[in-house]
């Protein structure tokens, strides 16, 4: 995999103008993988979306579906028709939810298959948060690697993770099912919300294939600098030439 393809960049912001103004700086670059969640695509719309894979940006959609098996379906089949990357679903749907949405996205009659992946724990849960407030027993790590196994046996091509977590789901599922992580904070960057964080270099070295990176690349006084000192160090961990 191209290194440049394992950095994901998440554009949250509020306005479209934001989005874009934070795009100029890969003018004349190579296009980078881009995640659009939810503050960002309920204000430009699919359209937008749709746009930015044209001009050749790799793109992950992150709406996390979670609804019966039917509606995700036919959400996943609309979807299809941008042309994204990536797409999440919510593990604890089920199994069927999981299973029609990967019928509905073998649908797709051309180009690349949208890629599944299935929300675990989100990295904001902290272990109080998943007895007390949720209710679910156990520690963070036997829920993740319950609802990555569920995952894995339905057909969702991933799953979203702590770093902290990549390995133990790569030994429970396969080598080839992505672990794709957020709350990845380069040394010296405020954690802020994110709970369960680890730096790029921990969260290759655990395994991970893709790594969601915002606010230390988007916040930073030159994104452009941010963004490939995290691709050199994302190469030093994985022990190629810089």
């Amino acid at each position: 995999m191209e290194i440049q393809k394992q950095v994901i960049i998440a554009l949250d912001f509020p306005e479209k103008e934001q989005a874009e103004k934070m795009l100029t700086h890969w003018d004349g670059k190579e296009k980078p993988f881009i995640k659009v969640g939810y503050q960002l695509f309920y204000r430009v719309g699919p359209e937008w979306v749709a746009k930015r894979k044209e001009e050749g940006y790799s793109i992950f959609l992150d709406l996390k579906l979670h609804d019966i098996p039917n509606t995700v379906a036919k959400g996943v089949e609309s979807i299809c028709c941008l042309g994204v990357d990536f797409l999440t679903i919510h593990a604890s749907g089920g199994r069927q939810m999981i299973e029609a949405a990967r019928e509905a996205a073998e649908k797709k009659t051309s180009g690349e298959r949208i890629r599944l992946l299935a929300v675990t724990q989100l990295t904001s849960t902290d272990q109080s948060m998943l007895n007390d407030e949720l209710g679910i027993p156990g520690t963070i790590t036997d829920s993740v690697e319950r609802y990555a196994k569920l995952a894995y046996e339905s057909g969702a091509d991933g799953v979203i993770c702590s770093g902290q977590e990549a390995s133990l789901i790569k030994a429970a599922t396969s080598s080839h099912f992505l672990a794709v992580t957020p709350g990845i904070r380069p040394l010296g960057h405020d954690v802020q919300d994110q709970k369960r964080v680890v730096t790029p270099t921990a969260a290759i070295q655990n395994g991970a294939d893709h790594l969601v990176i915002g606010r230390p690349i988007t916040g930073a006084p030159s994104p452009i600098t941010a963004y490939e000192n995290i691709l050199s160090e994302i190469k030093q961990a994985r022990g190629l030439s810089l």
